[in-house]
């Protein structure tokens, strides 16, 4: 499926991210939400009063963890205490390691302690482990409580926090475990990323490379363009690919909300890096970098089977290296990657399907036969040519 017309290719002007709140809508009928982009947004009174009125209760549990609650939690606890809200603050231990069943009980455990209702709402305050742990809790509590993201690292700005998608790990498999179960907002205060750890930076910036590779050709140029200034976190340049992402994330999710279709899409890289993260063991590479490494194959694989042209695919490479990413897959047999591969959930009928590239921007999901793809893998092993 053709994504190319999700959205003008055309980007906010140089310092449009700086002034005010940007605003996006998830149209999903009466399961739509508004997305708030902007600077200093955590202690936003009157954002947060324009926000609260769509939930019956001011009772409110604040989930983040212990890497960001001691630099966030206090601005935002103090913005509701100030708008008469009742806070409760669970706390969970940092990284992917944790986001598990006994992790999202340990959710349960303080929704139940702090006694909230069905009508509270629940607050997820961190990276993409924290609004997909918080967010399966929130579908799950008393059958389902109001939440809203509030992403602060830049993988869950531009992805995981706006689409509805929450889920644990399970060992055989990333996100195997968990629900559909949309927001009722995302507030992206940019203000985050300046404490973020350049690991994470760039693990996010694997998402943002994503949309370029599978739907936004314009906005690849742009990245190529702007990396170094993105990678030295120019606030107005990080400001406009959130945007970006964001607008074109909204639009897919529109189209098809349970990834019945365009959606799945969006899993570019994912298929390979989803085995990368659970065969290694998750938590030993980040999401994003897995995800980085997985692109590479991916467009690997779809040069190998005459998609794209090797300059193509080499403009991918040097992309993702650029954004600090692991370039080279851990060096396995195919099948140990094929077998990680079969639990994947874009597998049916136990086969696997993978998206990938027929042009810069342009992506489509299909089967491959195994031994293409153990080309592929053994090809992405070795290290990327820097020049065409």
């Amino acid at each position: 499926m053709d994504l190319r017309s999700a959205g003008s290719s055309e980007l906010p002007q140089s310092g449009a991210g700086n002034a005010g709140v940007r605003q996006l809508q998830v149209s999903l009928g009466d399961r739509s939400y508004p997305i708030r982009i902007g600077t200093n947004l955590l202690g936003d009174e009157a954002l947060w009063s324009t926000l609260l009125p769509s939930v019956a209760s001011r009772k409110i549990a604040l989930v983040t963890n212990d890497r960001v609650g001691p630099l966030y939690a206090k601005t935002l606890e103090q913005a509701l205490s100030n708008l008469g809200c009742q806070i409760s603050t669970i706390v969970l231990p940092d990284g992917e390691q944790h986001k598990t069943l006994e992790g999202f009980g340990k959710v349960i455990d303080g929704l139940m302690q702090a006694r909230m209702e069905r009508k509270s709402t629940l607050i997820a305050l961190g990276g993409g482990v924290v609004g997909d742990m918080a967010g399966f809790a929130a579908s799950c509590y008393q059958r389902g409580m109001p939440f809203i993201q509030v992403p602060t690292t830049l993988l869950a700005q531009v992805d995981s926090s706006v689409g509805g998608k929450t889920a644990v790990n399970h060992p055989l498999g990333k996100n195997m475990v968990g629900a559909f179960y949309q927001p009722q907002a995302v507030v992206i205060d940019l203000n985050t990323l300046s404490t973020l750890a350049d690991q994470e930076l760039s693990a996010g910036m694997a998402e943002v490379i994503k949309y370029g590779c599978i739907m936004d050709e314009a906005f690849f140029q742009w990245l190529e363009t702007h990396v170094d200034g993105l990678m030295s976190r120019d606030p107005e340049l990080l400001a406009q690919a959130v945007y970006r992402c964001c607008e074109l994330k909204a639009k897919v999710v529109a189209m098809d909300e349970r990834e019945s279709g365009a959606r799945a899409l969006l899993n570019f890289g994912h298929t390979f890096g989803h085995a990368i993260g659970s065969a290694m063991g998750y938590g030993q590479w980040l999401h994003g970098e897995a995800v980085g490494c997985g692109m590479r194959i991916a467009s690997e694989l779809s040069c190998q089977l005459g998609l794209i042209d090797i300059s193509t695919k080499r403009r991918i490479e040097r992309l993702i290296a650029a954004a600090g990413l692991p370039t080279q897959a851990p060096n396995w047999p195919a099948k140990a990657y094929l077998s990680a591969m079969a639990h994947d959930k874009k597998a049916e009928s136990g086969e696997i399907r993978y998206v990938l590239l027929q042009a810069m921007g342009q992506a489509f999901v299909r089967p491959v036969d195994d031994q293409a793809v153990s080309q592929a893998l053994e090809a992405s092993q070795g290290p990327i040519e820097l020049q065409d």
